[in-house]
């Protein structure tokens, strides 16, 4: 054909300034787009092939990608459908819109640039974004249509000629501008083929490997082939029953390699009343609430889209790892678009009802496995718990309470453990807990003394949770263990007499009130058994909980305030009836030397009181 010249067809206004400018910084999806073109050029070919509209074995139908500095260029081939010279017309001269303006409009807003080319069916167009020049070179793969090729130097401009090609398909070879020229490194190419083409449907090739042999005699022969650089059938896409767990745990360590197997998984198919293909992962978090957010994969019909999935999956499953793909979830709009979608509200309700048929499965089929694997995993739980609602009356019925012996109960199965021994004067049923039992040691054992069960409840968030546990375990309250004496933490309106006279008791309180920080702590005296502490620290409950989740909240409203305690003087014990008897200098160093006992027993003596405890230690032994 004779060498035709025009204007790109985008009516109005230049196209390519557009482009740039809402693509700047996503400028690397250019690679994305132009493989993906090449992919979707592929399967028509395999389409048109099996309907027989394209005769003959189809061969070689891998993408190759390949570099060449010295002529500055990055090239996409593909032996796909191609097009004739009225095809590139058609599909690469006319821009799908009629103005920029529309462009404009209709993207105004946004959040990102990502995705928003192919809305308009202008993935070929992102070539400009790193380019000087395009050159397409393509032949149909229909009859015996001429081979034509395109050139363009991102104007308006173009031309289209008659060209050499031998066999189908489309080469579209970029000639890199001096801005970019990071996309002629081998390492930067591997790179966005990892991210973005890692699961691509058809095989791509790019660059080469090496494998060394030993021959007949024993000597090493080393050969190259093309590597290919993505796996075009990963697991998602097959059926659970063609899968076995060694290849569900292959598939997550392709995803992350050099991590931690995880618990299990959920295999996500599902084409009605949406399109959803997926695999989830339970990743073992344990208490230390290591939180690895975008860890889910969104993909669009195996494309790589985004990490960032907090509109179309729950905020608490963001915690999750693994890969959801849907063709139904709308990439080129906005996030607050997104979360009015209704079949992304779908999906967000059909992966929540997923994840809580698989855990209460679990629970039923083998609670020592769930039991097993509940320290790794009851973030997650408590977090949706505290999340969604319809997430929470299922979860009640798996949700677990651990108790310092190791022994898991329900909500219910524990209110009733607990609701004879530990009922209050008042009818309250109290839950006591520890967030940390050795800290609290001395006083788990005086609640275990008094026959009582104590809780191990210790993640950054279980503050919220016991909160939400009230509301759920209706008549239950739960109190820490270091709150109050335990006779005051569980009233059974049981009186314990003073064996100090009121006149003692005044001169003790006045002791004590002596040597403490009136803005942390307050002096309260407490008749307990001779075998108890004679002095010890007590946090009330309310307060203590309220700083700790306003700090969680990020609102830190008590910031600088000291912890809010009580001193706890037991007047039954004999070192309090003793200071009674002593002299003044003494009476005030053992009266200074209980006190510090008591903190020292909470990790609250520290720097210089603590440098005079264990000087003061010293000289009493």
């Amino acid at each position: 054909m004779a060498i035709e010249t025009g204007n790109i067809a985008v009516q109005t206004e230049n196209i390519f300034p557009i482009i740039k400018k809402f693509l700047y910084s996503d400028h690397e999806i250019f690679l994305r787009e132009l493989v993906s073109n090449a992919v979707d050029a592929t399967q028509k070919l395999q389409k048109l092939s099996s309907i027989g509209e394209i005769q003959g074995e189809l061969g070689d139908t891998h993408i190759r990608i390949s570099i060449d500095k010295e002529a500055g260029t990055l090239t996409i081939s593909d032996r796909g459908i191609g097009m004739s010279a009225d095809e590139v017309k058609k599909y690469i001269n006319q821009v799908a819109f009629s103005s920029a303006t529309e462009f404009l409009d209709t993207y105004k807003g946004l959040e990102d640039g990502k995705s928003i080319i192919g809305h308009f069916g202008l993935g070929f167009y992102s070539a400009f974004m790193v380019a000087d020049k395009v050159m397409l070179i393509t032949k149909s793969a229909k009859g015996d249509a001429e081979a034509v090729r395109w050139m363009c130097d991102g104007s308006p401009e173009f031309t289209l000629e008659g060209w050499e090609k031998e066999s189908r398909g489309t080469d579209v070879v970029l000639f890199i501008n001096e801005e970019n020229k990071e996309f002629l490194e081998e390492s930067k190419i591997n790179q966005l083929l990892d991210k973005y083409c890692k699961f691509l449907p058809v095989q791509i090739q790019f660059g080469e490997s090496t494998k060394t042999e030993k021959d007949a005699e024993g000597n090493d022969i080393t050969t190259t082939e093309p590597r290919i650089v993505n796996n075009p059938a990963p697991a998602w896409t097959k059926k659970p029953s063609e899968l076995t767990d060694e290849d569900y745990k292959s598939f997550y360590n392709e995803l992350y390699p050099y991590a931690e197997v995880p618990m299990f998984w959920i295999h996500l198919n599902v084409d009605y009343p949406f399109n959803l293909t997926g695999i989830l992962y339970f990743p073992r978090i344990k208490k230390s609430y290591e939180i690895q957010k975008n860890k889910i994969h969104l993909y669009s019909n195996q494309v790589f889209v985004t990490d960032e999935v907090n509109a179309i999956v729950p905020e608490w499953l963001t915690l999750l790892h693994g890969v959801i793909d849907s063709p139904d979830i709308p990439l080129n709009v906005s996030r607050s678009y997104l979360q009015s979608d209704s079949n992304v509200k779908k999906i967000n309700s059909y992966i929540t009802k997923k994840v809580a048929e698989k855990l209460e499965d679990i629970f039923k089929s083998d609670r020592t496995d769930f039991e097993e694997k509940w320290d790794n995993m009851n973030v997650i739980i408590k977090y949706g718990m505290l999340s969604d609602e319809k997430f929470a009356e299922r979860a009640e019925k798996f949700c677990l309470l651990q108790n310092t012996d190791g022994k898991y109960f329900t909500l219910e199965e524990y209110k009733e453990h607990i609701k004879i021994a530990q009922e209050d004067k008042d009818k309250h049923i109290i839950a006591l807990y520890t967030n940390n039992k050795t800290d609290h040691h001395v006083y788990v054992d005086a609640a275990i003394n008094k026959g009582y069960d104590v809780l191990e409840i210790d993640n950054v968030i279980d503050n919220h949770f016991i909160s939400l546990l009230e509301q759920k375990m209706q008549g239950v309250q739960f109190k820490r263990v270091d709150a109050d004496t335990i006779d005051k933490l569980i009233d059974k309106d049981e009186k314990t007499e003073s064996v100090l006279s009121e006149a003692d008791q005044e001169s003790v309180k006045e002791l004590f009130n002596g040597i403490i920080d009136q803005n942390a702590g307050t002096v309260v005296l407490t008749a307990l058994s001779p075998d108890d502490q004679p002095v010890s620290i007590t946090r009330p409950e309310f307060m203590r909980r309220m700083k700790e989740m306003s700090y969680l909240n990020g609102m830190d409203f008590a910031a600088g305030m000291p912890d809010q305690y009580n001193l706890v003087v037991n007047t039954n014990h004999p070192a309090i009836s003793k200071l009674m008897t002593q002299e003044t200098e003494v009476r005030e160093k053992n009266v200074r030397q209980l006190h510090d006992l008591a903190l020292l027993s909470q990790g609250m003596l520290k720097g210089q009181d603590l440098t005079a405890f264990v000087k003061r230690s010293v000289e009493m032994m």
